[in-house]
């Protein structure tokens, strides 16, 4: 039996992904990563939707695996909730900075589809925050889709998912996101501590 044409499509086109990559920002993560480990920065992990759960994810790895003291605004449902109901949603992950004294050292890392718009008003609160980022001296990176918007503009390193057909954005940047992120905490210049399964013989 051979796979319907959707499911043929969509695995041809995660290997056209996959060659247009720039390799080059992925490694350059690598180094700001490393840099920000040594001067004990922060990682501060932006997202919404599918981006918020990629954030969740990554938190835990970057913790676990790399030693690195890393937080998503979206993990604090109480939190969250409370600032949009009394700030906006606009503003909700730079108060979250804010509080948390985002400095120099640190980094915001951003997981979009879009990389934020303010023109189209899409992920405003994105682009607010790598404002504030910008302003207090924080370094920035991000894992997105389309054209990179605002993120791409301003990131110290950014990975651009390539768009390889129109109504297959969201789940391969999504997906790519999680490659991404994956292949960085495994990269020998970051992994601190070994994965379970890769431990057991």
């Amino acid at each position: 039996m051979s796979a319907s044409p959707y499911t043929a499509r969509y695995f041809a086109e995660v290997v056209d992904v996959v060659a247009g990559i720039d390799q080059t920002q992925v490694d350059k993560m690598v180094q700001l990563l490393v840099k920000l480990r040594h001067n004990g920065g922060r990682l501060f992990f932006l997202g919404v939707g599918g981006g918020a759960g990629n954030a969740t994810h990554a938190v835990n790895d970057f913790r676990k695996i790399c030693g690195i003291e890393a937080y998503a605004p979206t993990d604090n449902v109480s939190e969250l909730t409370a600032r949009i109901n009394d700030e906006g949603w606009e503003m909700v992950f730079v108060r979250f900075l804010e509080t948390s004294r985002l400095r120099h050292d640190d980094a915001v890392f951003v997981f979009s589809v879009g990389g934020g718009n303010l023109e189209k008003n899409i992920s405003a609160n994105i682009v607010a925050a790598l404002k504030y980022a910008r302003s207090v001296g924080a370094g920035i990176m991000g894992i997105v889709g389309r054209d990179g918007g605002y993120t791409l503009q301003v990131a110290d390193a950014c990975v651009r998912i390539p768009v390889v057909s129109d109504d297959t954005v969201t789940p391969h940047t999504e997906a790519f996101q999680a490659v991404v992120w994956h292949l960085l905490v495994s990269h020998p210049d970051l992994k601190a501590h070994e994965m379970k399964w890769e431990e057991v013989k």
